[in-house]
């Protein structure tokens, strides 16, 4: 048995313990064959690893699948299918979602599952409520370090605003909220769940000229999600008929 030796060439390679489990596992007839399919396992679970890294950096509040979710309590535009959505097609053309319906109808469920699969992708993503996405905004101005944050923030593909909208916001909260969406751009896709029509931003920027602004970076390349039931926690609460 090898396997110490092996361990040990491993450690000082920066190797990963599954090389050694796997070296005695592997079937292949010829030694070409048996490094190959031991270099697929090592990077079979490097992109787990990652993966796994991935989900955990993202932010998610709670973790959301596509297992079991109603799309036939969504209006999606014609150029949209449910594939292109768990495919996350979106993200290949920057093009940004943006969810619209009242509190409860199961918007960011989805936005939650299409961040998942993201990530399952090898996707980097972040998940924010944006109220919390502007305080940390705001927190490292402060402390001088807003560039460094932005920075870290820009390395997702895929930034989702959850309850964007719900808490209005100070000038300079606006201000820093529109530079995240200034940089992201054309460079990477948002994804918004909001319970405000387009013509009811204003009331949280107060600044009709960077809502214009804002509005017109968000919907040049958008597709625009609509849920229009009624709240799905207070249906299943019975206060609803």
């Amino acid at each position: 048995m090898l396997t110490p030796e092996i361990a040990a060439c491993c450690k000082r390679l920066k190797l990963s313990r599954n090389i050694v489990e796997n070296s005695e596992l592997i079937q292949a007839d010829t030694h070409q064959e048996y490094l190959l399919k031991l270099l697929q396992s090592e990077i079979v679970h490097r992109d787990g690893i990652r993966k796994d890294k991935l989900l955990k950096s993202a932010g998610f509040y709670t973790i959301k699948t596509f297992d079991n979710y109603r799309f036939d309590e969504v209006n999606l535009p014609a150029s949209v299918s449910v594939d292109y959505l768990k495919d996350c097609r979106f993200l290949n053309t920057k093009t940004n979602l943006v969810m619209y319906g009242l509190v409860g109808t199961g918007k960011t469920y989805l936005a939650t599952a299409i961040g998942v699969e993201a990530c399952k992708k090898g996707i980097e993503t972040k998940f924010f409520r944006t109220a919390a996405l502007v305080n940390r905004l705001s927190e490292a101005k402060k402390i001088g370090n807003l560039s460094t944050f932005i920075k870290k923030l820009l390395k997702a593909e895929l930034i989702i605003c959850d309850e964007w909208g719900y808490v209005p916001l100070d000038r300079t909260g606006a201000q820093l909220l529109f530079e995240v969406v200034s940089e992201c751009y054309e460079q990477r896709s948002l994804v918004i769940t909001t319970n405000m029509e387009f013509s009811r931003w204003v009331n949280v920027f107060y600044d009709e000229q960077m809502t214009t602004a804002i509005l017109d970076r968000v919907l040049h390349h958008c597709h625009l999600l609509v849920f229009p039931g009624a709240s799905n926690r207070m249906r299943e609460a019975n206060l609803l008929v």
